[in-house]
């Protein structure tokens, strides 16, 4: 699905920044700390995960740590990469994510960004290994918080 007042890249990844960042944009070897949200688009908009709140509806209240990737490594999904690549530090970027730049074969486990707590992992889970018609596209918040040069 196409969203109008998103900015679609050639590999199919839908962003809008909601605040534009004024500090660097990160480079291949660097590593990025990063803050982010995640929801199921396609299955009633549950939220995987939340930033630093209670998250997915689960009891487990403490605040999670930032998550951090090296930019070029692939340790992440394709979009996740694609977004914050193009990022400055500072600024909040929302994703629509189609599936084949998400999680490789419908599996959390094997890329980042993955869900901190439990009810999260498995409101993802549910929706990436259904065979049924429930669509896996999926939305992140991003805010990139600090570059780390190498």
């Amino acid at each position: 699905m196409r969203y109008p007042d998103y900015i679609e890249t050639t590999s199919g990844l839908q962003y809008k920044d909601l605040r534009m960042g004024t500090g660097s944009t990160p480079k291949a070897g660097e590593t990025v700390v990063v803050d982010w949200d995640g929801y199921t688009i396609g299955y009633y908009g549950r939220i995987f995960e939340a930033r630093n709140k209670a998250k997915g509806g689960s009891f487990e209240g403490s605040e999670k740590g930032y998550f951090r990737f090296k930019v070029g490594t692939e340790e992440v999904i394709p979009a996740f990469e694609e977004a914050v690549s193009t990022m400055a530090v500072g600024g909040v970027r929302r994703i629509i994510v189609p599936p084949d730049i998400g999680y490789p074969d419908n599996d959390f486990t094997k890329k980042g960004p993955k869900p901190t707590t439990f009810s999260g992992q498995r409101a993802l889970d549910f929706v990436l290994k259904n065979q049924g018609l429930i669509d896996k596209t999926l939305l992140f918040d991003i805010e990139l918080l600090k570059v780390v040069s190498k």
